[in-house]
């Protein structure tokens, strides 16, 4: 029987009369009245009922007042909760279920805290991993603590929080094992800057026989400057704290009644010491001597920046438990990487099912419903389909597949650099896939007494098949591991064909103010009309706002304004073309976009004049009297971060802007992109835009064909994933992410630069292929002028747009007098 179970709460038995004084009262009026024995029968008979009558009146009514279930009398006579009921309701327990079949009290998360970390660690705590836990979690701070967080908090009585918290952490022992010891089958110990993966505990405690005394954790015996003065045996160590701690419920009740005593028998400041001696002396059960302990409760020892960059690391996916998170915000961000690992652990497990099904209903012969996800209308059949190299078989030549090879550097034939270092992404795609692989084979290791760790890809083929997945094929160094029997450390190596299916493609409606704005006549809510009927935005319903078009007193709605901000430079001829695109899109087609060009001297030798850019726009201002063009003379050599800084000027902190070279086409769609994409205070737009290769190797888009999206392909041109200059943002967020480097002279830089600082705040970039958006071939100079970066990536841009690497290569072996020629004139 739980000894705790019956135990009238502490604070009760102190605060009402003791029953057996009031026993002793009603004896003393039963004494008297046979003392007094010369009264008649008949007073003496009144006299023993009346104090019959009395004591029982009495002792009823303490009883009743002991026995109320929400309420007792304090020394000041004020009501307050009964210890026991107060401390089910603060943790959402009902003691009417029945907890013997209830899945979710398998484990009870003490965390100690303090009460200035309330509102920041224990808040995070609670809103993050706390809520998913198998079980119930409470807070145990200062008798003194208050908080405006919605937590559930445990005031210890006569506790405060100075350090080292040794008598917080026994009081709080004591606290779950006599309200709590006959609810949970496991108690936790752990502090407010831990991390919990609530399903790995669950899949670890499930795994452990939780009946017999269990002290688990992190072993240890103190560091190099503590061994041997923590006075403890040869045999003793204890539970480090700070990666938590875990009991069983008999360890527990073994401790709980003895906590006073080891706290009078204190031999070291070290709460988590002094812990493990008391578990050692009172339940004979040492800390878990085990070597995974260090990994499954992982302790980082860097301190404050532990945790606070890359999280992309073997330690973080294996372990139950991570600490410290100093930085409450890390907490945040902590969980949300894990749930994204959760996430892409539950598509696996989709894989692995659908094989099963589809491999089942192929034994039985049975015809088996297709597996389509319906309310997106996208297939997962393939997803059904083994894992082989054959998944895709080609009709056509056009359709092989190409191997990417990989050992120090990257082979791409397909790529302009055909060989180059391995990018960012493809190194990511490397590690995650080995991490996986590594996982997967060392499963069942621990029963086998050895591990394999993983040392390099020696080399390897990849390949991006757009229907099944990606493909690896490694040649991988491991190092296999004996530590039971015959310990041994070999290397071997190992080939491993690997594959990423491709999941269906979800998608994800989202509100969003901001489209609009309000407009002075009534015409502007046609053009919306105009707009719906044309089929750019076929779902009013999408966006957060309403058009109400049978109330006539509220106001007209139109499209958002966009800023378009030109930096120009000489070029007449081509900014002709971007006016025509300009006035057939934007004036002739009433969008609601405002045209800011920045003018600077031509360079020396050409004939245009920032005049002939002021007359052009004056003539179409004629045409279009109510349309907002502007253009601004700078007297200065040309600067692209000067000019776009200049065209924000005209602008207010509301204003959507988007800055646009005057080689680039764009459609009435590219406008509906930028609304939608560029969101206000959380999201910076930078499409994607697709470069038009030199018409002397590739066949140029004509004008009439501009918007044919079948004619977009490898073979006219090519999608400038590295350019950062096309970008919309509104105003308020390019101050926020620090503006441009104005001092960044002529052509290139300062675009990776303000990419990098928009990725140093923190702010979401949202980045998409625009059809639409199509820069258009223009033969590129380097100044040599330029610094040596801006040098490099002129002349990268300049080689990019010569063409497709197999056209090149068929115009060399067309032409082989190409190479004769190179090598006479090197």
């Amino acid at each position: 029987m739980n000894p705790y179970q019956y135990q009238a709460p502490p604070v009760s038995m102190e605060l009402v009369p003791k029953p057996m004084k009031m026993r002793l009262t009603v004896r003393s009026l039963n004494v008297a009245a046979g003392h007094h024995g010369r009264l008649g029968p008949l007073s003496q008979i009144l006299r023993v009922s009346l104090g019959i009558v009395l004591g029982v009146f009495i002792t009823s009514a303490i009883r009743h007042l002991m026995l109320k279930p929400h309420m007792c009398l304090t020394k000041r006579n004020m009501p307050i909760y009964d210890d026991m009921n107060d401390a089910f309701r603060i943790v959402g327990l009902d003691r009417n279920n029945n907890i013997h079949n209830s899945a979710k009290n398998l484990v009870f998360v003490g965390v100690m805290t303090a009460n200035k970390y309330l509102d920041t660690r224990a808040k995070a705590v609670y809103e993050t991993w706390g809520k998913h836990l198998p079980g119930k979690i409470a807070f145990f701070s200062s008798e003194t603590s208050t908080t405006t967080a919605d937590i559930p908090l445990i005031r210890l009585r006569g506790v405060d929080d100075s350090y080292p918290p040794q008598k917080k952490s026994f009081m709080m022992l004591k606290y779950m094992a006599e309200h709590f010891a006959d609810r949970f089958e496991y108690f936790m110990r752990a502090d407010d800057d831990l991390y919990i993966r609530p399903d790995k505990l669950e899949l670890f405690l499930r795994s452990v026989n939780s009946s017999n005394p269990h002290f688990i954790g992190q072993a240890g015996k103190g560091n190099q400057e503590e061994f041997g003065l923590l006075s403890l045996k040869t045999d003793e160590n204890f539970c480090m704290g700070g990666p938590g701690v875990i009991f069983s419920r008999q360890t527990l009740l073994l401790v709980a009644p003895h906590v006073r005593d080891c706290l009078k028998n204190l031999q070291s400041t070290h709460e988590d010491v002094e812990v493990g001696r008391c578990v050692r002396k009172y339940a004979n059960v040492p800390c878990t001597w085990s070597y995974e302990m260090q990994s499954i409760l992982y302790h980082n020892s860097s301190g404050s920046e532990a945790f606070a960059g890359p999280l992309k690391q073997r330690e973080v996916h294996r372990a139950i438990t991570l600490h410290p998170v100093k930085n409450h915000t890390h907490l945040y961000r902590l969980h949300s990487y894990i749930q994204g690992l959760d996430i892409r652990s539950s598509e696996g497990e989709l894989v692995r099912l659908v094989r099963e099904l589809t491999s089942s209903g192929q034994e039985a012969k049975v015809s088996l419903p297709r597996l389509d996800d319906y309310t997106a209308g996208i297939t997962m059949s393939h997803l059904g389909m083994e894992i082989s190299l054959q998944k895709w078989a080609p009709s056509r030549e056009e359709e092989v597949l190409m191997w990417d090879f990989v050992s120090r550097a990257a082979f791409q034939p397909s790529s302009f650099n055909p060989r180059h270092k391995i990018t960012s992404g493809m190194n990511e795609g490397i590690k995650d896939v080995t991490r996986d692989f590594m996982e997967i084979i060392n499963r069942v290791s621990k029963e086998r007494g050895r591990i394999i760790d993983f040392k390099e890809v020696l080399y390897g083929y990849l390949r991006w098949s757009p229907t099944f997945a990606l493909e690896y094929i490694l040649d991988m160094l491991l190092l296999y591991k004996k530590y039971r029997g015959k310990k041994m450390t070999v290397p071997v190596r190992r080939h491993a064909y690997m594959q990423v299916p491709l999941g269906p493609l979800y998608v994800r409606e989202r509100e969003q103010g901001g489209l609009m704005e309000s407009a002075e006549s009534t015409s502007s809510l046609h053009q919306l009309v105009e707009v719906v009927v044309k089929g750019r935005l076929t779902d009013l319903s999408k966006f957060s706002y309403k058009v109400p078009l049978s109330e006539p007193s509220s106001p007209t709605l139109k499209p958002k304004k966009i800023h378009f901000i030109l930096p120009l430079a000489g070029r007449f001829s081509t900014f002709q073309r971007f006016m025509v695109d300009f006035r057939r899109v934007v004036l002739a087609g009433g969008e609601n976009v405002a045209l800011v060009v920045v003018s600077f001297r031509p360079a020396i030798g050409e004939q245009d004049t920032q005049e002939d850019v002021e007359a052009l726009v004056s003539s179409l201002q004629l045409d279009y009297p109510s349309a907002s063009m502007t253009v601004l003379q700078a007297n200065s050599s040309f600067a692209r971060a000067l000019a776009l800084e200049l065209g924000a000027s005209q602008c207010n902190d509301d204003s959507l802007m988007f800055f646009v070279d005057v080689d680039m086409t764009f459609s009435a769609a590219t406008l509906d992109r930028i609304r939608l994409h560029t969101i206000k205070g959380q999201q910076i737009y930078f499409p994607i835009v697709f470069s038009e290769f030199d018409p002397r190797y590739a066949r140029q888009i004509s004008s009439t064909e501009a918007y044919d999206h079948t004619l977009i392909n490898e073979d006219v041109g090519y999608w400038r994933t590295f350019g950062y200059g096309i970008v919309s943002i509104y105003k308020s967020d390019l101050q926020q992410a620090g503006g441009l480097d104005t001092s960044i002279i002529g052509w290139g830089g300062e675009d990776v630069d303000f990419f990098e600082k928009v990725l140093k705040r923190g702010i979401q970039i949202f980045r998409a292929a625009d059809p639409d958006l199509i820069h258009v071939f223009h033969h590129v100079s380097c100044d040599h002028t330029l610094g040596s970066s801006q040098y490099e990536m002129c002349q990268g841009t300049r080689y990019s747009t010569y063409g497709a690497t197999h056209t090149l290569v068929k115009s060399i072996l067309d032409n082989p007098s190409i190479l004769a020629y190179k090598r006479a004139n090197p």
